[in-house]
């Protein structure tokens, strides 16, 4: 089966709904998302969007800080760029429809871990969810968007599938679409594009404990790597201080760990030990509302040094309508569990939450092969360097996409673009496949090994051996995925084994602590002196 579009669209997070949208306007579009068109990293987000608008604040305050943030690893021209724009994208989404929380006439921005000022615009404690709300309807209301739901893509279209042709991957210079599976009609359709953007959201699920939904499978960085764009600074996974903790978080909450937002601290929340001790002046001058990297360590420090399951965050010194009004999605959710967040200190642990590394861009969302974009969580655009600051990642997102729209617009209104002839997809000879057994063990020992040697701390040791383990797991699976016909969990295992070798490659490659890389055998940050990116490009067949 086969398909032809002007665009193809991998993802329904904000990345994608903003850029299908924008594209929208002169071409015609085919958005695939994994399960249904809502469920994304983006309707998780709880805290918010960074961006200037108070005019207190200033485009120099919040690049400042997102510098500082990002370790010496951003790029300037990237951040600047970004946080300049970004006023103008927040009008966009406004446009469409999207309510922040407003205090009279003024919107109610709040501070997080980092920021010099309170610029975080948000909608309650819910925020990614009504992001998404209004792009859904503003991309269901155009004609010429075709949402296909519960597809996910298995591979890009580049000159390694044209039939007797290029058979290195190093020789691929174009991207016309992706083969894609239909989960539902259990059938693989080739899609092909004129241009291609990949916004496929993260890959939290390699790690045994994430706030990342189910579907966050690393897809697009996976795909990307096959197909041998380049991607650089995955060794730079950022845990969320702050997950709820309780002795099954994942079942509980439908394979990931609920989010207790950054808010939560910069409305004054404050860590403490089970012992009810403060611990956060110990590690930082600015305690609680330290960058990301800082407060996890400190908890993952605090954890092993007194063998303990948690720590907790308390808010009880606040008013307690105060806290329901702001938190109040937090405030139901722990009260289901036994938890009453203005009373009870709240249990946390660290879990994955972001990868700041990914599929590199340029200023323009182009990635190294002719014809593919990306926007979001899977690209390195330079904007985050070594540890994300909060709230930035919907921003970034907003404004490469936008830029991704723009640019493929010149693409395919400035070329005469010919798609050459690319075979279906064939799985002749192959079996189908019962053995669900074999994938689910794969993708536990997957998840406990990246969780346990490839952490908040690691070491050449714990790295050496993560790849080990890694590498078999590798090989069972490439077996058994050439014999047997593609389903939707072989595919995800896939692309976590191959999310998994590019963390830990790059972890190798990275001789200092910097950031979000913490290597108990480089321990002083900055040790090497050098501000470098860890650049991948995978040149096998």
């Amino acid at each position: 089966m086969s398909i032809k579009t002007d665009v193809l669209v991998i993802g329904s997070g904000i990345a994608g709904l903003f850029a299908a949208l924008k594209i929208s306007e002169y071409a015609d579009v085919v958005l695939v998302t994994k399960k249904n068109k809502a469920e994304s990293n983006t309707n998780y987000a709880q805290g918010g969007i960074a961006s200037v608008i108070d005019p207190k604040d200033s485009f120099e305050k919040h690049v400042a800080d997102t510098l500082i943030a990002g370790a010496g690893l951003c790029d300037k021209e990237a951040v600047e760029s970004m946080v300049k724009e970004g006023p103008e994208r927040i009008k966009d989404l406004i446009e469409i429809g999207t309510k922040f929380t407003k205090i009279g006439d003024s919107f109610d921005l709040a501070r997080e871990g980092g920021h010099s000022m309170s610029r975080i615009l948000h909608s309650k404690d819910l925020t990614g969810q009504e992001i998404e709300r209004a792009l859904i309807h503003s991309v269901e209301e155009k004609n010429n968007i075709k949402i296909y739901e519960d597809a996910i893509a298995i591979d890009l279209l580049t000159e390694h599938n044209i039939f007797n042709e290029a058979k290195s991957i190093g020789e691929n210079k174009n991207c016309w679409g992706a083969y894609i599976l239909d989960t539902s009609n259990n059938v693989v359709v080739k899609i092909t594009a004129k241009a291609t953007v990949l916004a496929t959201g993260g890959l939290g699920q390699v790690y045994l404990h994430t706030t990342n939904p189910l579907i966050a499978t690393g897809d697009g960085f996976a795909m990307a790597y096959r197909a041998g764009v380049e991607i650089a600074n995955m060794e730079f996974i950022q845990f969320h201080p702050t997950s709820f903790f309780t002795k099954n978080s994942n079942s509980d909450f439908d394979g990931r760990s609920f989010l207790i937002s950054e808010a939560v601290r910069g409305f004054g929340g404050l860590l403490r030990t089970k012992g009810g001790n403060l611990f956060m002046m110990n590690y930082d001058p600015r305690k609680e509302l330290a960058p990301r990297d800082i407060v996890a360590r400190a908890i993952d420090s605090e954890l092993k040094k007194r063998g303990d399951e948690c720590v907790y965050l308390d808010l009880t010194h606040k008013k307690s309508q105060d806290i329901i009004h702001h938190f109040p999605n937090i405030y139901t959710t722990c009260l289901k569990h036994g938890i009453d967040i203005t009373k009870d200190f709240i249990p946390v642990v660290p879990a994955a939450h972001y990868a700041c590394g990914g599929i590199v861009v340029n200023l323009r969302g182009q990635t190294s092969l002719n014809g593919l974009y990306a926007s979001g969580e899977v690209t390195m655009t330079g904007v985050h360097g070594a540890n994300r600051l909060a709230s930035n990642s919907l921003l970034e997102a907003l404004v490469y996409a936008f830029r991704c729209a723009g640019t493929i617009k010149e693409h395919i209104n400035g070329s005469d673009i010919k798609i050459p002839e690319l075979s279906d997809w064939d799985d002749s000879g192959t079996l189908s496949h019962d053995e669900k057994v074999l994938i689910t063990h794969s993708f536990n020992e997957v998840k406990q090994t990246m969780w346990d040697y490839v952490g908040i701390v690691r070491s050449d040791l714990r790295l050496e051996r993560a790849a080990k383990r890694i590498h078999n797991i590798y090989n069972e699976t490439e077996e058994l995925y050439k014999k047997t016909r593609v389903f939707k969990e072989i595919l995800e295992l896939r692309n976590l084994i191959t999310c998994s070798h590019t963390i830990i490659k790059s972890a190798k490659m990275r001789k200092e602590s910097r950031g979000l890389h913490y290597t108990l055998d480089y321990p002083n940050l900055y040790s090497s002196g050098k501000i470098e990116n860890t650049v991948l490009k995978n040149v096998k067949e």
